[in-house]
């Protein structure tokens, strides 16, 4: 969850906006920057097997919010928290990609840490209804893998987002709380059935009612139970 503007120098850049800024702390920064120190193309260097994806991801259905619960991070999410990404469907013979990412989080302590924030473009590969292997990216003309290695088939309560090297992870849940022996299987898919190691970060997700509506979520997507109170 890329700093290239492709080898050009014709013309002078428009001073930088705090959104320009941030885009720059993200991760998707990051995995280019990497990308482009070990890979050529699309393709990813690397001696490991391909990930296996979940066979099935119904488009619509995987679209709304995301917590991000864990996860194997770049170097800008290392003290990240209150990881949220929000997925929204386009539609119209006219959309130049399929889906629409947010991807937000506090930068350090969760509520109080400053807010982080990238949008992203994000292709469906393959049939644009049911596939599991993705492309996003943050700027033209960067396009990154976003394979689906493990999905609630059920209900959508849960997925897991890999990279090719594994080095990176996201496990993201739709609440920001989920259950010890569903977090402890999904790293053990992940070691055992994707070759992770089980190396990977919990990210802190702490709400009040405050950051809850500061990042416009609703009390679905952060019931009022899971609400911590502010201190006086």
């Amino acid at each position: 969850r890329i700093a290239h503007r492709e080898n050009r120098e014709e013309s002078p850049e428009p001073e930088s906006s705090e959104h320009d800024k941030a885009t720059h702390n993200t991760r998707s920064s990051f995995l280019f920057l990497q990308k482009k120190k070990k890979t050529m193309g699309n393709s990813i260097t690397t001696k490991l097997p391909p990930l296996e994806l979940v066979p099935r991801c119904e488009t619509a259905k995987f679209m709304g919010t995301w917590f991000v619960v864990g996860n194997k991070p770049t170097y800008f999410e290392t003290n990240a928290s209150n990881a949220v990404e929000r997925y929204t469907l386009l539609v119209g013979e006219e959309k130049s990609h399929d889906v629409d990412i947010d991807f937000q989080y506090n930068d350090g302590e969760p509520t109080v840490g400053k807010l982080k924030s990238l949008p992203q473009k994000g292709w469906v590969v393959g049939d644009p209804a049911v596939s599991s292997k993705w492309k996003v990216s943050p700027f033209w003309p960067v396009k990154l893998d976003y394979p689906i290695i493990e999905l609630d088939d059920e209900n959508y309560e849960y997925c897991v987002i890999g990279y090719p090297s594994r080095q990176y992870l996201w496990i993201m849940s739709r609440l920001p709380t989920m259950k010890d022996d569903t977090y402890d299987m999904l790293v053990k898919r992940c070691v055992e059935k994707h070759g992770y190691d089980s190396n990977i970060r919990k990210v802190p997700q702490k709400w009040t009612s405050e950051e809850r509506e500061k990042r416009g979520l609703t009390s679905k997507e952060v019931p009022d139970e899971l609400l911590v109170c502010t201190s006086a």
